[in-house]
């Protein structure tokens, strides 16, 4: 442990003695062990940038700075980073209302299990105390009732204030073992400007450590395999088995040693078995509510919707580390069974379970499974092979009067996701997806079939593009697509993710499906008012986009590469050249027109 203290060279002038609060921060992240701090700059940070600076220029260890223009950039990115690597972070951001500004990044990163630490400030004297001035602002705009630790509650796993220099280290590595025990999630610590400011002896915190392992008993491992061997019709319904370490992996040794099928329902959040794989039984769960004898929840949270639709005569094995979410409102499992502890190592111990099978039951399983499988390929195949045949007679016909303005020259968003994954085969790509209306077509189109191949971001809408440069920052070997629609890219801080993307060399592929519509919420407007006076009128509130530019033209004063694509002929050759100014290190835009 080092007594930063005591290095020459740390203090305000050269060659004085006296370091503060700031390096007491950037020395507790080298204890957590975090790669980056993502800033989203505030004024209470420059201590930290100073504390930086002395690192820098006496060549002492740190985490890689990165000079964030968003608060949702900032966290964005934490999470992104986060769900490939699966370590905390250090997030800054700008007193209250920055923290409110990013509260619903953070939020997103707490339902993805994105463990992180996220910090900002507040005055605790407003200029009526000795020392440094804080500042008029933190008495006349920036100060909350309560402190940001009051507001950051309901949103992070952890909330508290750091009230003294001496305890600040400490304090944020326990917010770090926090963060990255299950359920991961963020952390938050509200360290008072006067806190940064104050002296510190230099009393650095221990580096921390991996959480250890929890496992379920044999004997409960045992009981399950028994349930197992007696069940003829048992279903895996998986939302983020993928997201563990080792779970994908775990979860395909697992199904394959029993032959039992696995559901990804609309709900997963990540890849979690190759939908490529014989067993993969698609994101319906619906027949199997009644068809299944055993149903094993693994890593979902909420399985079941409407919450009180209840199997007919499964019973229900929750497989989890933590299956009742504290964060989550209301949570409806069924279970009749929990297998509780690391979610890898409990499937990895029921695979070498799998003896003493009835061979004809297994057998028939699969080979029923094995069908229903090639018949979602078939269909698969069918969907893409009929919008190409529409793009096709488009091209042969031209523009004919009469067509509808919104089907005229668009593209069938099934011909785009399967040209996207033709284009990508091979090249070991992560999609990042933000859609809403074509979240399904991407999914089963795509057909990601690795580890860390397919994240879906979670919370509110406007995180994508900065969850993808995080993605990228973790895996900048691999090629990372973001998959958005024109709502949700509206909502992305485009120009400061733009300018992160440029400013640390981060490509990615961004891929809007434009439909010039809030399509879900006019879905929705339908559904609740099938009759009503908007469906006479015609006056569809809150859903128009046509109003606005064609979105690539944002990406140009970024020098970022950019296409408009309003035709299927246009389409591959868009995205080839879109894909290879990527790979030569330039983020591209492809607004592709699509039919709905």
């Amino acid at each position: 442990m080092t007594d930063i203290s005591s290095t020459s060279g740390a203090g305000g002038g050269h060659g004085t003695t006296a370091v503060d609060g700031g390096d007491a921060v950037v020395s507790a992240f080298n204890a957590v062990g975090a790669e980056y701090l993502f800033c989203s700059s505030g004024s209470e940070w420059a201590p930290v940038w100073e504390a930086l600076a002395r690192r820098h220029r006496d060549g002492q260890p740190a985490p890689t700075y990165l000079d964030l223009t968003h608060e949702t950039v900032a966290v964005g990115m934490a999470t992104g980073y986060g769900l490939v690597t699966h370590r905390p972070q250090g997030v800054l951001l700008h007193a209250a209302p920055g923290l409110l500004q990013g509260s619903m990044a953070v939020h997103g990163a707490l339902l993805a299990g994105v463990p992180m630490v996220v910090a900002s400030s507040e005055s605790t004297t407003y200029g009526d105390g000795p020392g440094q001035d804080p500042g008029g602002q933190w008495y006349r705009n920036l100060s909350i009732v309560g402190g940001p630790h009051q507001i950051a509650g309901p949103f992070t796993k952890w909330s508290n204030e750091a009230a003294s220099v001496h305890t600040l280290p400490t304090m944020i590595t326990r917010a770090a073992e926090l963060a990255w025990r299950a359920p991961a999630g963020p952390a938050y610590l509200n360290i008072p400007l006067e806190i940064l400011l104050e002296e510190w002896e230099g009393r650095a915190a221990k580096p921390i450590v991996e959480p250890g392992s929890t496992h379920s008993s044999p004997g409960e491992a045992d009981a399950v395999a028994q349930m197992l061997r007696e069940a003829s019709d048992p279903v895996i319904v998986t939302e983020t088995a993928g997201r563990e370490v080792g779970g994908f992996e775990a979860l395909v040794a697992f199904a394959e040693a029993w032959d039992i099928p696995v559901v990804e329902p609309d709900s997963a959040v990540c890849g979690n078995f190759p939908r490529t794989h014989p067993l993969h039984a698609g994101s319906d769960i619906g027949p199997w509510m009644d068809e299944a004898d055993l149903i094993l929840l693994v890593n979902c949270r909420a399985p079941f919707y409407p919450p009180s639709r209840r199997p007919s005569r499964a019973k229900v094995v929750v497989i989890d580390e933590v299956p009742q979410r504290p964060h989550v409102v209301y949570q409806v499992l069924f279970a009749d069974r929990y297998l509780e502890g690391n979610v890898a190592h409990t499937l990895r111990q029921l695979a070498k379970r799998a003896k003493d099978l009835d061979a004809a039951a297994v057998t028939a399983r699969r080979a029923a499974q094995e069908r229903l499988h090639a018949d979602e390929q078939a269909a698969i195949a069918a969907a893409e092979a009929k919008a190409e045949a529409k793009a096709e007679a488009r091209a042969e016909a031209g523009s004919e009067p009469g067509v509808d303005a919104e089907q005229e020259g668009g593209i069938d968003p099934v011909l785009v996701a399967a040209t996207l994954r033709n284009l990508l085969d091979g090249q070991d790509p992560i999609v990042v997806d933000e859609t809403i209306t074509h979240s399904r077509v991407v999914k089963r189109h795509l057909k990601t079939s690795g580890p860390d191949s397919y994240f879906y971001v979670q919370g509110g809408l406007g995180q994508g593009i900065a969850v993808a440069l995080g993605v990228k920052l973790a895996a900048k070997q691999r090629p990372v697509v973001l998959t958005i629609g024109d709502g949700a890219f509206t909502y992305n801080p485009v120009i400061p993710s733009y300018d992160a993307s440029r400013a640390y060399e981060l490509p990615v592929l961004i891929v809007v499906f434009n439909n010039r519509v809030y399509k879900s919420m006019n879905l929705n407007h339908r559904r609740f008012y099938p009759d009503g006076a908007a469906a006479q009128t015609g006056e569809w509130l809150g859903t128009d986009l046509q109003r606005l530019p064609r979105l690539a033209s944002f990406a140009a004063p970024f020098g970022l590469h950019a296409e408009t694509v309003d035709t299927p002929g246009d389409l591959a050759p868009a995205l080839e050249r879109a894909l290879k100014a990527v790979a030569a290190g330039t983020t591209a835009v492809v607004d592709v027109l699509v039919t709905r």
